[in-house]
């Protein structure tokens, strides 16, 4: 009975847990000290109810962090140190360091069981991937066309003839462009960037407005559905002066079971034969828009744009007839205005989420072969930052920018160096002909672009974060000017 209550007595300490602290306290001051300073506070340590041990106790050779990573002890350890310092003899299963092949293959782990997507980039080195199928995406149908080939649509079919005139006697036409904007799960975002465009039209003189908006896909998230066009379409947009244009995304072309063919919903909103409002419209007064397809061509002054629809797959894909017409558009395609190619998958993209696409960056660049018209510039959005390539092709300098960061609530890092610092620009990336010039993956912004007879001049503007003032107003981040005479870039003042 005595040895059982001088045990429990021996134990006392542990039972407050002030007295706990304190000792704690002391060990972590000095664990080599630790015993010589109990000894010492006996007397304290008494009077505070901590009393010492009575059984003689083994003491511990305490080691420092890196003397038990130079000498581990347990198996976990050996792991962790063989990680944290490999070697030729004992290189771990799974190293730091994962090569891009192995990254962009199809993930499978244990017999056919998938766990992950890997990421598509690594060591800032890739900007452009041969993507494979994920997840239930799969290749849709394109819906039949509403207009008459070769699906084009004036500019002066949708704005009123004085403002036509006006775009005409200043020389210069003004538009936004803008991808990925649904605000899904968080609205907040997509509501900045619509009032940063807004703000852009606070002048007297029309010619200085901008005179549409050109959405780059992936308007409704995540399938496309009918129900979800007012809260992430027209109800953000309610106040926007202009005219919306659209290409689709993958997420506008997806499908759910039980749910509308492929891109029902998208067509009847912006390829509708007549404008009227939509039920989908809510109390918004937003006819739908009169696209003749879902791939097709703007003719406007001094520019035409050309639309893809690259379709859902991760990467994208464009069928053989889409592809024939696209051939015939490059080259019938006005010579004396700017060419701009737009389509929602980026054929470069330095990011950590999707990268580029090597499948339509072939794509274009046959396509420019076979028509004998190489494109002046190439927008793109599904990767959800801002990204400025320039790639040079037969004595050209061409941009290639990614603005998929027009609201969607999830922004797209972008990958990082060799040493695990930030890219550097401007940046030759190594996996491709292009520069990455600049970027921006930490705000949403959208672009503002300008075509005249002589240039094609584009900025990106950099909205409030929602947690940040909203009247802070919008920013201008970056922006590039290119001779349409030259083809060359010209440096900004």
């Amino acid at each position: 009975m005595t040895s059982q209550k001088r045990s429990k007595k021996s134990r006392s300490y542990r039972k407050r847990p002030v007295h706990r602290s304190l000792l704690a306290t002391l060990f972590r001051i000095s664990p080599k000290r630790y015993r010589a300073w109990r000894r010492m506070l006996s007397p304290l340590l008494s009077l505070l109810g901590i009393e010492q041990r009575r059984k003689p106790v083994k003491t511990a050779q305490y080691k420092s962090t890196a003397q038990r990573h130079a000498e581990p002890a347990t198996l976990a350890e050996k792991h962790a140190a063989q990680y944290r310092n490999p070697s030729a003899e004992t290189a771990p299963r799974f190293s730091p360091y994962v090569p891009p092949s192995a990254r962009t293959a199809p993930v499978s782990r244990g017999g056919n069981r998938q766990f992950n997507d890997a990421r598509p980039v690594s060591g800032g080195k890739q900007s452009k991937t041969q993507h494979q199928s994920h997840g239930n995406q799969r290749l849709q149908p394109s819906p039949k066309p509403t207009g008459p080939a070769p699906y084009h649509l004036a500019l002066g079919e949708i704005l009123p003839p004085e403002q036509m005139d006006a775009i005409q006697k200043a020389g210069r036409l003004l538009f936004h462009m803008a991808g990925d904007t649904g605000g899904v799960k968080s609205p907040e975002s997509q509501h900045l960037v619509s009032m940063g465009m807004e703000s852009q039209f606070e002048f007297q003189d029309v010619a200085l407005r901008p005179a549409f908006f050109y959405h780059l896909g992936d308007v409704v998230y995540f399938f496309g559905e009918r129900k979800e066009y007012y809260s992430q379409f027209y109800d953000p947009y309610t106040h926007y002066p202009g005219p919306i244009f659209a290409i689709p995304g993958n997420h506008d072309g997806d499908v759910t079971d039980g749910g509308e063919a492929s891109l029902a919903a998208f067509v009847d909103n912006f390829c509708a034969p007549k404008p009227h409002l939509m039920p989908e419209a809510g109390e918004a007064n937003r006819d739908a828009m009169t696209q003749p397809n879902v791939y097709w061509t703007l003719n406007a002054p001094f520019l035409t744009v050309i639309g893809l629809y690259s379709n859902v797959p991760e990467g994208g894909r464009i069928d053989d007839e889409q592809y024939a017409w696209f051939v015939n558009e490059l080259g019938t395609a006005p010579a004396d205005k700017a060419l701009v190619v737009c389509l929602h998958h980026p054929p470069f993209s330095a990011d950590m989420h999707h990268s580029g696409s090597q499948r339509m960056g072939e794509i274009l660049d046959r396509a420019f072969q076979e028509s004998g018209r190489i494109a002046d510039a190439v927008f793109s959005g599904h990767v959800h930052n801002y990204q400025r390539f320039t790639r040079h092709v037969s004595g050209r300098q061409i941009p290639y920018v990614v603005a998929g960061a027009g609201g969607y609530w999830h922004l797209h890092y972008m990958t990082k160096g060799p040493d695990g610092a930030g890219l550097p620009v401007p940046m030759k990336m190594p996996d491709a002909d292009v520069t990455l010039e600049s970027f921006c993956d930490n705000r949403h912004s959208f672009l503002r672009l300008m075509a005249t007879p002589r240039f094609l001049t584009c900025e990106c503007w950099g909205v409030p974060r929602p947690q940040e003032s909203w009247r802070g107003g919008a920013q201008r981040l970056d922006g590039f000017a290119l001779d349409l005479q030259t083809h060359q870039l010209v440096k900004p003042r």
